[in-house]
């Protein structure tokens, strides 16, 4: 039976990352590398890296690799190799990468120098790619007390760099309820800088990671948009909020967890017919052995979506985006007509286009 979308047209139109760890990024055989150079020995060879038994694990995985990122150049090779293979893979055109300062201060490297290394890498893949870049300052709520949360706002804003645009909340839920981190989040907030957090996981229980966690995030952290957000689905009322509330979410398509992988595409449909404006994302690729064309290929089998749900989910990249107005106009803008010359070349150009 011929699919209901070309698995060409879905790698090919255009995509806005919104939901990336740039320590879940790295090419196994990168870690490996700098891992040998720095002295420091991974538990397994780069071909079985990422392999763990659960989230916990995952999240194991998830901070070694980061160790490796020692130097500015470290950083920069990191944002520069991810967008170079997001476009290959989806054509990527914009990114939003999350980075947890923590993660990297016991390699001897500060905040400023991290930062402007990932800011090199932005420009020269830029210049190279023509793909935009924004980083956002993480919190991952299972090692960072409410303190450190504050620490880590506070040292975001006194080296303000342009590109890091907002604050985000990871790690595992239910070792960190929201509210825990309220402080932090107005501190970022009286900053001008945009919120974001992990909420509702279903790689958590309905206990650890309640629908009600939603409400806390937009009432008491003022979050701007919601990263996963699955949870939620078991509250009609929590649904009915976020519906009406309007904020963009960055559900992943592909997940750390092989027995989760069938459901997550049925839990994203659900958000999506409930009304909810959803973008697709990956959160860690190298890690999870994804990137944006296999997580659209992969959804739309699962659904059988066709090539209107690709416009409007391409198109909500852009919206949900935290770049400036003027420069969302331009990617809008550019993304309409690379999806018109797509309808055109794939004979999708009957169809009317979703806003």
């Amino acid at each position: 039976m011929a699919k209901a979308v070309a698995d060409g047209y879905l790698r090919r139109i255009p995509k806005a990352e919104l939901h990336c760890h740039l320590a879940g990024t790295l090419r196994a055989t990168t870690v490996a590398e700098l891992a040998a150079r720095a002295g420091l020995a991974l538990p397994r060879p780069a071909d079985k890296l990422y392999q763990w038994p659960d989230f916990y694990g995952f999240l194991d995985v998830l901070r070694l690799t980061a160790l490796v990122l020692r130097t500015p150049e470290d950083f920069s090779r990191a944002v520069y190799e991810y967008v170079e293979d997001a476009v290959r893979d989806g054509n990527l055109r914009h990114v939003e990468f999350f980075f947890n300062p923590d993660y990297f201060y016991p390699n001897g490297i500060d905040y400023p120098a991290m930062v402007d290394g990932m800011i090199e890498g932005i420009e020269a893949a830029k210049k190279m790619f023509g793909v935009s870049s924004l980083l956002i300052c993480c919190i991952d709520r299972s090692t960072n007390t409410p303190a450190q949360a504050v620490e880590i706002v506070e040292t975001a804003i006194a080296h303000r760099r342009d590109h890091v645009v907002g604050i985000g909340l990871d790690g595992a839920e239910r070792a960190g309820p929201p509210a825990t981190f309220a402080e932090a989040y107005a501190l970022a907030k009286r900053a001008g800088l945009h919120r974001t957090a992990h909420c509702c996981e279903d790689n958590q229980t309905l206990v650890e990671a309640p629908p009600t966690n939603y409400l806390i995030c937009r009432d008491v952290l003022q979050c701007d948009r919601i990263d996963h957000g699955y949870n939620m689905l078991a509250s009609d009322f929590v649904m009915a909020e976020a519906r009406r509330d309007g904020l963009y979410f960055t559900p992943c398509a592909w997940t750390s967890l092989v027995h989760n992988r069938p459901h997550r595409p049925q839990r994203i449909r659900r958000m999506v017919e409930a009304g909810l404006n959803v973008t697709i994302n990956t959160d860690d690729p190298a890690m999870f052995e994804t990137d944006l064309g296999h997580g659209f290929t992969t959804l739309f089998e699962s659904i059988g979506w066709g090539p209107d749900m690709a416009r409007k989910f391409s198109l909500n990249s852009v919206e949900g985006s935290w770049l400036d107005e003027s420069d969302k106009s331009a990617l809008r803008m550019a993304f309409r007509r690379e999806i018109a010359a797509l309808d055109k070349e794939f004979g999708y150009e009957t169809a009317a286009p979703t806003v």
